[in-house]
């Protein structure tokens, strides 16, 4: 699989009052696109529970390069741009496209913590490295 794509619905309330769509609704979506890929990849909301892990970001940046509208056809794109070999750290990259057009990059940094003890996770579950090294890459990827 060369990346993770998924067609976006928008609604009336994703709008800003400039009519196109507000800039939080980016990061809504980003973050439903990286759970529903984590499930995918067998890292479902149950099995972070029974591993006391769950991703943590520390840094979620966009940079919006056309408007997106309502009625826009847009699919959202997501690869794995950076990680270490252990899952411990990593980057995702969502690309908004309206047929050929990039409207939008998102692209987050972030880690797995913890859930018990409330700190970075060490090591990382090997679940979470299993599904993580599967994740589609980007063409410019990193192993940090």
């Amino acid at each position: 699989m060369a990346t993770f794509s998924k067609q976006l619905s928008f609604r009336w309330s994703d709008l800003d009052p400039n009519f196109h769509l507000r800039h939080s609704a980016y990061y809504d979506f980003g973050a439903q696109h990286r759970v529903e890929i984590l499930a995918q990849l067998g890292l479902t909301l149950k099995v972070m529970q029974k591993e006391h892990v769950g991703p943590i970001l520390f840094r979620e940046e966009c940079v919006f390069r056309k408007e997106i509208n309502l009625s826009d056809e847009i699919i959202m794109q997501t690869k794995m741009a950076k990680m270490k070999a252990d899952a411990s750290r990593w980057s995702i990259v969502h690309e908004f496209y309206r047929e050929e057009v990039l409207c939008a990059v998102i692209t987050v940094d972030g880690a797995w913590m913890d859930t018990k003890l409330r700190k970075l996770a060490s090591p990382t579950p090997q679940i979470v490295v299993d599904a993580l090294s599967t994740f589609p890459k980007t063409a410019d990827f990193i192993a940090l």
